[in-house]
């Protein structure tokens, strides 16, 4: 899902990692972002719910063209899992439907690692049904909320990775597994909990997540709010993303003819380009390649026979190319 907001044009160009703070929508992130940098096309890739953190990849100006060619199918989160109840949202957000007691084995941290650590592989997942998944044209969360019973059909995904960070005994006697997940593109955490509790004879639901990676942006190439706030659009060149690194595809940097070509959309020759691991080569027959003119990014182009060809142009240059982000 991807949010616009158009207000104002600041003139600025880029993409940038927010580290989204607990409380806000990704929405209300959009609009904090257009009023610190007085910009109206301002979009974001990768939904984060209100009650989640983490890595959120915003795009401004012409960035916003950015976001649907970013690869961000692949995701991480630090996940904190209750267990001995789930609830309506399989979240902490839900009311309780089920209590369940806790295993004296779950709180032994040896037994949760290799629990955790057999996460991993290939699995159908039903969603919760308060998500933003389309049934017959209105959001499951929507039929949920209006008391309706909805049964969403299960989903292939896949757990790439999956590790236990802590396990905590409260004094209450609950139990919460905080754990990593590297997970694959429609990956629900939230069902993740719910059917580990009930796979392990319990009931549990998620009471923290934090997303820690969105495909290659990770939280610590992310900036906080409060600090693009207090600094504002002076600041946008340090702190951006490099939209080169941000799309993983080769790059080269153009020429003063080849530029003058390209901004008029003319083929140019297929070239050399460097790859994300450093080697050079020529690009493959229908890859695409960033075109840099300084540190701005200025086009994405396919080859296509012995030349590369036009897939996007962006005259005004999107910035961030070669920065520390």
């Amino acid at each position: 899902m991807r949010c616009y907001v158009r207000r104002g044009d600041s003139g600025l160009n880029c993409l940038l990692a927010i580290n989204k703070p607990v409380g806000p929508s990704s929405h209300d992130v959009v609009g904090k972002v257009r009023r610190a940098l007085g910009e109206r096309r301002v979009g974001h890739a990768g939904t984060l719910d209100p009650a989640a953190s983490g890595v959120l990849v915003v795009g401004v100006g012409q960035g916003t063209r950015l976001l649907g060619m970013l690869t961000l199918d692949e995701k991480a989160y630090n996940a904190r899992i209750s267990f001995g109840s789930e609830t309506t949202t399989d979240d902490a957000e839900g009311e309780v439907t089920v209590v369940r007691d806790v295993p004296d084995v779950l709180k032994d941290r040896d037994h949760a690692a290799q629990v955790v650590s057999e996460l991993v592989g290939d699995l159908d997942q039903v969603p919760p049904a308060y998500s933003a998944i389309s049934v017959d044209g209105r959001r499951s969360y929507d039929r949920a909320r209006s008391g309706e019973r909805v049964e969403l059909e299960p989903r292939h995904v896949r757990i790439i990775d999956a590790r236990l960070l802590n396990l905590e005994v409260e004094g209450d006697g609950s139990l919460v597994w905080e754990v990593y997940l590297h997970v694959s593109k429609g990956t629900y955490v939230r069902s993740i909990a719910r059917d580990l509790g009930r796979s392990l004879g319990s009931a549990a639901h998620l009471v923290g997540l934090c997303r820690v990676a969105s495909g290659g942006v990770r939280l610590k190439d992310c900036l906080e709010l409060s600090e693009l706030e207090e600094k504002g659009p002076s600041a946008v060149p340090t702190l951006s993303l490099d939209p080169v690194t941000a799309l993983g595809h080769p790059f080269r940097s153009l020429s003063r003819n080849e530029l003058d070509d390209v901004s008029c959309g003319r083929r140019i020759g297929a070239g050399l380009c460097v790859c994300p691991d450093g080697s050079i080569r020529e690009p493959n027959q229908g890859e695409l390649v960033s075109l840099l003119s300084g540190h701005s990014l200025v086009g994405i182009w396919r080859r296509v026979g012995s030349e590369l060809r036009c897939e996007s142009n962006f005259p005004a240059g999107i910035v961030g190319v070669g920065g520390s982000r």
